[in-house]
């Protein structure tokens, strides 16, 4: 029988002190660090007071511990067998791994922080994209056909969504005589807010349109409360009103005011209204008449796309556009397709990139970093087409946009509160 020595004492506590840090970093349980790491300390001091009391007391040291025994067996015997080895190899061996684990783990959450960021950014862009890139189609170009060009962009997503259906990238519902009986009144009005809004967007500047689609938001408010009896919070109400004051001055110290503009704009606040709030009831129905009694995003994008285009026709006969397209000379122009065509895949493109943002993030991060991201697009849209403007007006926009963000700052507490 041998009395152990103090550096002995102290490595082993060392060994037991680094098995127990093993173990916290193993532990799924990020809260239970501060427990851990008080048991770890009260253990090993237990442990140094019982070596003080085994060495006051003359008796030998009486381990039950396993890996307390390897420490008395090494200082016993003075020698380090093979077993001896792979035993500490094992131990170290789990602490890399912990180590390769935890590094791993910060990988995998830089990694969706990424992914996050870049969905904002792709959505973000696209999104100001599309808006610009219509306004130089109908401004620059001055092209006349607003419903054709919203054939054309419709008709290249249907294109786009098919194939990657039909490589099996993405799923999509197949398009039944029920599903599109249930679907027609929703795409009836989403036709109309897309026609609309190329109306608008011809005569009005893009930071004006930006700031009198707040609107929008005023009327699915109003809405909601008498179709579905939801009660909005009192900043909910106070953003609104913000929103009403913002676009009435905009209005008055608008330079460039048209009123033909100013009117396809408010239609199209009602129509956009109106299709997210028929959405919502349509929906539901439209489940349960698919094969799969689910209708993703995907299918939405495919429905509506390929239902607008026998209705898109109708209406360019309706509207004498047939004839506007004979004569005009800029179908023989390749840029202007080009223009057009990307003007296309940028429409599916937020559909696209809303929907990855949407998954990586959520609805407020949504709506918020969507209400933020009217600032640049009106910023953009002053610089690149030259708009003239006043002091007044340029308050009248920015007070309109900060009036956004504080609605939807609102209403992420009003749904935080649901």
């Amino acid at each position: 029988m041998s009395y152990r020595s103090k550096s002995e004492k102290y490595r082993d506590a060392d060994l037991y002190k680094a098995l127990s840090r093993g173990a916290l970093l193993n532990s799924p349980d990020p809260g239970i660090e501060i427990n851990m790491t008080e048991d770890i300390s009260r253990g090993s001091q237990s442990v140094e007071r019982s070596f003080k009391s085994h060495q006051l007391n003359g008796l030998p040291d009486q381990v039950s511990s396993p890996v307390r025994k390897e420490v008395v067996s090494r200082s016993a015997l003075g020698t380090n067998t093979p077993n001896n080895y792979d035993e500490i190899d094992v131990e170290s061996g789990k602490l890399e791994e912990v180590r390769v684990k935890t590094v791993r783990s910060s990988k995998r959450v830089l990694r969706i922080h990424n992914q996050a960021f870049l969905a904002g950014l792709a959505y973000c862009f696209s999104s100001c994209s599309m808006i610009l890139v219509n306004k130089y189609v109908l401004s620059s170009y001055n092209f006349n056909a607003g419903i054709s060009l919203m054939l054309y962009q419709n008709f290249v997503s249907v294109i786009i969504v098919v194939t990657l259906s039909f490589l099996g990238i993405i799923t999509t519902e197949p398009l039944t005589w029920r599903l599109i009986k249930v679907w027609l009144p929703v795409n009836v009005i989403f036709v109309g807010m897309l026609i609309t809004s190329m109306f608008s967007l011809k005569y009005i500047n893009v930071a004006m349109v930006t700031v009198l689609k707040n609107v929008t938001n005023v009327m699915t408010a109003v809405g909601e409360m008498y179709l579905f009896n939801k009660h909005h919070d009192n900043r909910v109400w106070a953003a609104l009103f913000l929103m009403i004051i913002s676009a009435i001055s905009g209005g008055i110290t608008d330079l460039s005011f048209h009123a033909i503009g100013y009117t396809w704009q408010f239609i199209n606040c009602f129509l956009t209204a109106s299709y997210s709030l028929t959405l919502r009831r349509v929906m539901d129905t439209a489940k349960q008449v698919t094969k799969s009694g689910d209708l993703n995003e995907f299918s939405m994008v495919l429905l509506n796309n390929t239902l607008s285009l026998p209705l898109g026709t109708l209406l360019i006969f309706v509207f004498n556009e047939v004839d506007y397209l004979s004569r005009t000379p800029l179908l023989r122009l390749p840029t202007f397709w080009l223009v057009i065509t990307l003007s296309g895949f940028l429409g599916l493109a937020i559909s696209f990139t809303s929907m990855w943002f949407l998954r990586q993030t959520g609805a407020t991060t949504y709506s918020l970093v969507g209400s933020l991201n009217k600032i640049p697009l009106s910023v953009a849209g002053i610089l690149i087409f030259h708009v003239p403007t006043s002091l007044e007006n340029s308050a009248s926009i920015f007070f309109g946009l900060l009036a956004g963000v504080f609605f939807a700052r609102a209403k992420m507490r009003d749904r935080t509160r649901s």
